[in-house]
């Protein structure tokens, strides 16, 4: 390679991956094709890729880049370039594989964020049947906000204890 130290360079971000570095590959045969061979810096740029090849399901594997020294001998022995030294292969293959989902997204303002989160026919059939009163169709967004704030708390009530599952024990 041109640059001193370095083995390949990211598929994703192009930072250099070093000689006997940690780095990550993509579980999908079609991305580890010693032709395409994607390597990866971080989760986060194989996280990246994801957008572009749409697969059903992937993780990241991790892996090791090879020393120099074997490298050179790999380059020597005009093989096909690897996208992990055999060396890793073995240990990976000593241990079972890491599966490295992505982050989950944080929440982005959702524009959906005005919708009506009560059915208003069946607000204004209790309230009748209850009271013989009517109904404003302001209520509809007042009470979608204070359902939206109740879920919220919910939420991270549930988050709190760790699980991903809002149940009804967690509406104070």
């Amino acid at each position: 390679m041109a640059d001193a130290g370095v083995w390949r360079r990211c598929s994703s971000c192009k930072k250099p991956i070093g000689f006997g570095a940690q780095y990550w590959v993509c579980n999908v045969s079609t991305c580890t094709r010693p032709r395409v061979g994607f390597v990866f810096c971080t989760v986060s740029c194989w996280d990246a890729h994801l957008g572009v090849v749409r697969h059903r399901e992937s993780w990241a594997l991790e892996r090791r880049s090879p020393s120099q020294a074997e490298w050179e001998r790999e380059q020597g022995a005009s093989s096909p370039v690897p996208v992990a030294s055999p060396a890793a292969d073995t240990a990976a293959s000593e241990r079972t594989p890491r599966r490295v989902l992505p982050a989950p997204a944080t929440r982005q303002p959702d524009p959906v964020e005005d919708d009506v989160l009560v059915v208003m026919s069946k607000l204004k059939g209790y309230v009748r049947a209850r009271s013989g009163f009517n109904t404003s169709d302001r209520v509809a967004q007042a009470l979608s906000e204070a359902l939206r704030t109740l879920c919220d708390r919910a939420i991270q009530k549930a988050r709190a204890e760790g699980r991903k599952t809002v149940l009804d024990r967690d509406f104070d």
